[in-house]
């Protein structure tokens, strides 16, 4: 008899996390926790780990021990960009496995839940009054692209959480791309906007989340982590890529 699933084997394919890498130790413990929350939401999955660059295991080698096993790529980034359109098809293209790349983690709802989420814990006011609203504003910083399409994808990301907050979100970002986070402050505040948080739009810490924190004049969430909205994000481009038939081996 015929199975009527799209995709058929004893086991689903892989989940491979694909991360750019840091030298911050603090990147690498991130994912581990954040792959542990995927582990708790789908028992019996296997989830592996494999970086672009900077860290152990590289993306090459994880998908090289995986053998004849299938995988879907979901790429630790918040847009696109040439990691996701080169980068990472040319590196499974390399390994010759069967393999579909997700798209990037963003722009997407769950992001903005747990952007929202940092910003309370850093203390943004649960319940902002009218004056508080109109004093108040967001710079949502990221790392920044040369890619235009990363930039729409960032602008989409700050809409969201613009309706969420009800203040002005304005994307900012650390390398590659305008406005950088001192200047977006100054565009804020030129619009009466002096009462500024830093939302860190990046998968977790480095050089880049620091940089941009630091020129918080008020406060500043920490990055997105293992956030289990994150996570759940995570098997969501998974599914998608099982949505539909898988080529046979060859």
């Amino acid at each position: 008899m015929t199975p009527s699933h799209p995709y058929f084997a004893p086991s689903p394919p892989a989940l491979v996390l694909v991360a750019h890498g840091s030298r911050d130790r603090r990147a690498l413990a991130t994912v581990t926790t954040l792959m542990d929350r995927i582990r708790e939401l789908r028992p019996g999955l296997a989830v592996h780990l494999g970086h672009i660059e900077l860290n152990e295991p590289l993306l090459p080698d994880t998908l090289a021990a995986l053998g004849d096993t299938p995988a879907v790529l979901v790429p630790l980034l918040l847009s696109r960009g040439y990691h996701v359109k080169q980068d990472i098809p040319e590196m499974a293209a390399m390994a010759r496995v069967r393999a579909r790349v997700a798209p990037p983690l963003g722009p997407h709802s769950l992001l903005a839940e747990a952007l929202r989420d940092r910003l309370l814990e850093a203390g943004w006011p649960t319940a902002p009054d009218a004056a508080e609203r109109r004093d108040s504003a967001v710079i949502l910083a990221a790392a920044g692209s040369r890619d235009p399409d990363s930039a729409t994808d960032t602008r989409r990301t700050a809409r969201l959480l613009a309706a969420r907050l009800g203040v002005p979100v304005l994307p900012a970002y650390a390398s590659a791309a305008t406005p950088t986070v001192p200047t977006a402050l100054r565009v804020l505040a030129a619009r009466g906007r002096h009462r500024v948080a830093i939302a860190s739009y990046f998968t977790a810490p480095g050089r880049f989340a620091t940089q941009c924190a630091e020129a918080a004049p008020w406060i500043a969430s920490a990055p997105l982590g293992d956030h289990p909205a994150m996570a759940r994000l995570i098997l969501n481009r998974y599914e998608g890529c099982l949505a539909t038939p898988w080529a046979a081996a060859a």
